[in-house]
């Protein structure tokens, strides 16, 4: 399924998986302009942003699926791939925050995860170690907190009979926030293994 190209090189860059990953790239600062634009005065485009959100999630459990089915997992995918996943959580928690939907000890709960996570991995790179395994369970905390953001946005206008939303997404919050932190001390775990040298090459973090 890559595109036919004369060194093979080309192909192996756009794949179908990784213009996904690149579209999720390039739809982070649009997403962040329409849940702000309210707040300096323009008119409110939550419902975009929710298309856009909603394009994020689909886009990222199909390149999860179709690039080790197609044999397309590459070096660049795995890049691409985790730094959409996480642009589009902070870009989330900057815009829920500022509009108020999100206290700021949930999303400083959420940084710091993140930063303790982001300091491990450039030790890792500093020292020429192997990078952390792919833990299943990140993946799901992204989709529990993915999937809370809109809801939560959802259910913080003023359409009637959305107070569900507001339920649902604070749940699945709750649930997304509690999987990120154990999946961070998983892979503090696997950061003291592979010092130790007891951990094999992984596939990199997402």
């Amino acid at each position: 399924m890559r595109m036919p190209t004369a060194d093979g090189r080309f192909g192996q860059t756009f794949t179908i998986p990784n213009v996904l990953s690149m579209a999720r790239l390039a739809g982070v600062p649009i997403f962040l302009w329409l849940i702000l634009r309210s707040e300096f005065g323009g008119p409110g485009h939550d419902a975009w942003a929710l298309i856009i959100l909603a394009f994020s999630g689909v886009s990222d459990y199909l390149d999860g699926k179709l690039a080790p089915r197609w044999n397309q997992v590459s070096s660049l995918g795995r890049i691409l791939d985790p730094a959409a996943d996480r642009l589009y959580v902070a870009s989330t928690l900057v815009g829920l925050t500022w509009r108020g939907i999100l206290p700021l000890w949930l999303s400083a709960l959420l940084v710091s995860r993140e930063l303790l996570l982001g300091v491990a991995v450039i030790v890792l790179r500093r020292y020429d170690y192997p990078p952390l395994q792919v833990n299943f369970l990140g993946k799901a905390a992204t989709f529990n907190l993915m999937f809370a953001f809109p809801l939560l946005l959802l259910g913080n206008g003023n359409i009637e009979h959305w107070d569900w939303a507001s339920v649902l997404g604070w749940a699945f919050a709750g649930w997304g926030t509690a999987l990120y932190w154990w999946t961070g001390g998983l892979y503090m775990i696997q950061v003291r293994r592979i010092i130790q040298g007891s951990t094999p090459c992984g596939p990199g973090l997402r």
